[in-house]
């Protein structure tokens, strides 16, 4: 992998070539103070709204409501609170793409979207419609850590640590988008050699139905929109299929590095799939099929099954219960 590779597959650069074949997006780049609040780890804290906007519309505002939450006098805490941080100018550069975009948007940073922190918006989704709920995604977010330091680790060329500047794509938030309907492309010297679902963590019986007119389509529009434009050799695509038939760029990721093979593995990627003249197309074709594990937008804690995770936890828990009311 060259680090001309993973640069390719920033919205930035990609999207202004493919923007007839891909969902509406405003882009914006960055500055370096707001690059430097996502790098903070001291906690989540929220930039002030020169709108008076924020993320969590419902908490307490009321002084007296707050009371007892206030740290006493002589508790030993005596540290002033920070001011938290302002960016009135990319705020409302923000504020306008949103408006441009029909009122909502989902965000993105150079390579990644913060699927992982969905949890934490009071919508539960990547939904947003201020400045405040963009800022508490990313940093809420853990997998936008590899966009902040880790996007060139796996480059055998590797000179960078960061990328020189950095990218906020707002894309147009569709609510009729069918998660189904959403699959990877596997692109090896520059040939589709397969095509996953891309939510594998439910089983879709209409996919059983629709695969193999869903894998024509796919495959023609790789021929006639991707295969002699996008100039690396490997790589794999997102694709969104809508309702009437037509295809659309959701995302480019470079080969293997941070890019997850969903129903394959790597090593058949790299191996075992090398007839032109057979495209590999894989769906979850039972409920047995599917893969939980893959969810994104949960913490991490709730994707690792490692002893003393959440998840382990929350099974340990469950099965204690259960045995509770077995013997009750």
């Amino acid at each position: 992998m060259k680090e001309e590779e993973i640069n390719r597959c920033q919205i930035q650069e990609w999207y202004p070539k493919f923007k007839s074949v891909s969902i509406r997006t405003l882009i914006h780049e960055l500055p370096e103070s707001f690059v430097q609040y996502l790098f903070d780890d001291s906690g989540i804290i929220l930039p002030e709204s020169v709108f008076n906007e924020d993320a969590f519309p419902n908490r307490i505002h009321n002084l007296e409501e707050e009371e007892d939450y206030q740290v006493s006098e002589g508790s030993g805490d005596e540290a002033e609170p920070s001011e938290p941080p302002s960016f009135p100018e990319l705020e409302m550069e923000i504020k306008e793409s949103i408006e441009r975009l029909g009122g909502a948007v989902f965000p993105k940073l150079n390579w990644s979207a913060p699927k992982d922190s969905a949890w934490i918006a009071p919508s539960g989704t990547l939904r947003c419609t201020s400045f405040s709920e963009i800022a508490l995604l990313l940093r809420s977010s853990d997998s936008l850590v590899n966009d902040l330091c880790h996007a060139y680790d796996s480059c055998s060329d590797k000179t960078l640590s960061r990328p020189p500047s950095f990218f906020l794509a707002l894309r147009k938030w569709y609510p009729s988008l069918l998660p189904e309907m959403e699959f990877r492309c596997f692109v090896k010297d520059q040939l589709l050699i397969a095509i996953s679902q891309r939510e594998v963590t439910t089983f879709y019986p209409v996919l059983l139905e629709k695969k193999n007119d869903l894998k024509t389509l796919i495959e023609q529009f790789f021929a006639d929109n991707v295969k002699l434009k996008f100039e690396s050799e490997n790589y794999t695509l997102d694709v969104y299929v809508t309702r009437d038939g037509r295809v659309k760029i959701l995302d480019f990721n470079p080969w293997r590095a941070f890019t997850l093979p969903l129903l394959f593995s790597w090593e058949e990627l790299e191996h075992n799939l090398q007839d032109e003249d057979h495209l590999d197309f894989r769906i979850v074709e039972s409920r047995c099929g599917v893969r939980p594990g893959l969810k994104t937008a949960v913490p991490y804690d709730y994707v690792d099954t490692s002893p003393g995770s959440g998840w382990d936890q929350f099974l340990r828990n469950a099965d204690e219960e259960s045995r509770r009311q077995a013997d009750s």
